[in-house]
């Protein structure tokens, strides 16, 4: 009997596998029967072999998602492997968009003016080059601009003592072949500069369990903030099979990772509760249990590493809930004023400060990226939020 755990891991690879084989076999039967419906066969042959080569390094990439494939390649093969087929299969899906709105744009005709010709031939190749050069910015541009972003969260009934704390969260790190040590000390740089009271970590700090967990652990310890490093584990955590191995090494490197358990810090006269949990699995009840670290007369500080399970943290009377998991987006594309994301298909959290009642939960877009190696509209960040009284 295949696990449950199969379904929600690989299921959606096999499908987007089976969307983009179909969408790409319509578009070539589109481009042969339109565009090349009068070409010669060496160009038909070579659009049929160009199919197959798209087809092979789909598959290549849908197959490299299992670790019992995965384990027979060097790292850096399978990330970019994996990669590579998604970034084809995503700008392959614009283009066939794209070509399919440069159709509609009129053809250049010789009755037209010359200015006329030019404009619709420069529209129809703007039209078809708008995803490859959106992709290509994603990829080679933004995903490595690193800002720090400093946010101020108006906490209700906020401890005076409490006013003006600086917190630090570093998020999504998924340090692999998409993301270099070097870009992680550059992100512990920019959180040490803020002289942040506390530094959180929440969550998956690598993807697949071949990565350099050990890297990853060693630069985190190197945040400095008066109340240490504290931090909650990621899903990421849980595929890789490393959460007691990451709870142990962190602990002796001076990360404390909460894992249903909370940790009271002092600040002057006032207890900030800290409480973190593992990965809330979707469709399971969100935080079951979780009423018993709150710390009555304490503020309480919930570290979740998705942030679907804030409705049920307001609920159960903590204030604030700070969470990643979702990248901002990673990818996100404006259209007609809707903002369209991935991330919207699992979460109405994706970025930013949301609110229920007097509860707040802040959601940073993190670090790296996964599975796509590209970043656009969602540029990664270092967060510092400072609590501020209302």
């Amino acid at each position: 009997m295949v696990p449950v755990a199969f379904y929600s891991r690989y299921l959606p690879d096999l499908v987007a596998l089976c969307v983009v084989t179909l969408a790409q076999s319509a578009g070539l039967l589109a481009i042969l029967r339109g565009p090349a419906a009068g070409a010669g066969k060496v160009v038909r042959r070579a659009l049929v072999s160009a199919w197959a080569a798209s087809l092979a390094v789909l598959v290549l990439g849908t197959v490299l998602r299992f670790a019992r494939v995965a384990r027979y390649f060097p790292s850096w093969f399978s990330g970019w492997g994996r990669g590579i087929a998604i970034l084809w299969a995503f700008l392959s899906l614009l283009m066939l968009a794209a070509y399919a709105l440069s159709r509609v744009v009129p053809r250049p005709r010789v009755a037209h003016s010359p200015a006329r010709r030019t404009l619709l031939r420069s529209l129809r190749w703007a039209v078809l080059g708008a995803p490859v050069a959106a992709l290509g910015y994603g990829t080679f541009i933004q995903r490595f601009r690193l800002s720090l972003l400093e946010k101020n969260l108006f906490i209700p009934g906020l401890p005076k003592d409490l006013e003006g704390l600086r917190v630090v969260q570093l998020t999504d790190i998924h340090l692999s072949p998409f993301l270099s040590v070097r870009e992680l000390e550059r992100a512990v740089e920019i959180a040490n500069e803020t002289r942040a009271h506390i530094a959180l970590v929440t969550g998956d700090l690598i993807t697949t369990e071949s990565d350099p967990l050990d890297e990853c652990l060693d630069r985190l310890s190197r945040l400095r903030a008066d109340a240490g490093i504290w931090g909650c584990m990621g899903n990421h955590e849980i595929y890789a099979g490393t959460e007691e191995y990451t709870q142990v090494e962190g602990a002796r490197l001076g990360i404390h990772f909460l894992r249903q358990e909370a940790r009271l810090l002092r600040f002057g006269g006032a207890d900030l509760n800290l409480a973190g949990v593992d990965y809330q699995r979707s469709g399971r009840p969100y935080l079951p249990g979780v009423e018993e670290l709150i710390v009555p007369g304490a503020f309480n500080v919930l570290l979740s590493h998705n942030p679907d399970a804030f409705p049920v943290a307001a609920q159960k009377g903590f204030p604030l809930t700070i969470a990643g998991h979702t990248h901002g987006g990673q990818v996100r594309v404006e259209i007609l004023g809707r903002d369209l994301n991935i991330a919207r298909f699992f979460t109405p959290y994706v970025y930013g400060i949301y609110r229920q009642g007097n509860s707040s939960i802040f959601v940073s877009r993190g670090i790296g990226t996964i599975g796509l190696p590209a970043r656009l509209g969602a540029p990664p960040e270092v967060a510092l939020l400072k609590l501020c009284r209302t």
